[in-house]
């Protein structure tokens, strides 16, 4: 990840083809050291590409994804949520007089 950003921050600089040691330069700007492998692997995986088409792409397929939300998620949990609701408070009660004679009936900020 922190070669690409280096990739995409020379690009934004108005680099269209960063080399290997362009991208070392940047990373050793901010004390990071480079993996020469990986570093590799993304130049030949963006070779011949254009950054500003690989994003838009990439924003249009992010655009499809499906992303319900928090809305959603509780939507679909409220069903199963009515018959644990009895077993949660049972187990709270319990909870509470475990808790109260573990502590004698003192806080620990009281």
């Amino acid at each position: 990840m922190k070669h690409l950003a280096a990739y995409l921050l020379l690009g934004l600089g108005g680099n269209t083809s960063p080399s290997a040691k362009d991208i070392k330069a940047v990373l050793e700007s901010v004390g990071v050291d480079a993996d020469d492998e990986r570093l590799e692997k993304l130049l030949s995986e963006l070779e011949g590409k254009d950054i500003s088409e690989l994003i838009s792409e990439g924003s249009s397929k992010l655009a499809s994804v499906p992303s319900g939300g928090a809305g959603a998620a509780a939507g679909g949990a409220a069903p199963a949520a009515g018959g644990a609701a009895e077993e949660t408070k049972a187990e709270e009660k319990e909870e509470e007089k475990e808790e109260s004679d573990d502590d004698m009936g003192f806080g620990l900020f009281d």
